[in-house]
């Protein structure tokens, strides 16, 4: 896939945080995965609103489902992380 180079700013701390996190994939794969995450959770958030628009707005209890679903998948993403990284050491 073709490449392009290009100039962002970043702030030093979260600089130095990326490039921890990023060590064996390298900076620019980090950010490259980085911005695809964002531009997909904007597409998502763009259908969510044509799907309220369609079916009306997401009740309470459908969001709080949903928000109990991500923390459990976050949970699960940094116990993976956190055994990863125990198993480097």
């Amino acid at each position: 896939m073709a490449s392009k180079k290009v100039t962002v700013t970043i702030p030093e701390d979260l600089l130095d945080e990326i490039r921890a996190e990023a060590a064996e994939r390298g900076l620019s794969a980090y950010v490259a995965e980085a911005l695809r995450v964002k531009r997909d959770r904007d597409r998502l958030v763009e259908l969510v609103g044509w799907l309220e628009e369609e079916h009306g707005p997401v009740t309470e209890d459908e969001h709080t489902t949903a928000l109990d679903e991500l923390n459990s998948l976050d949970a699960e993403h940094e116990r993976r992380r956190t055994r990863r990284v125990g198993d480097a050491a």
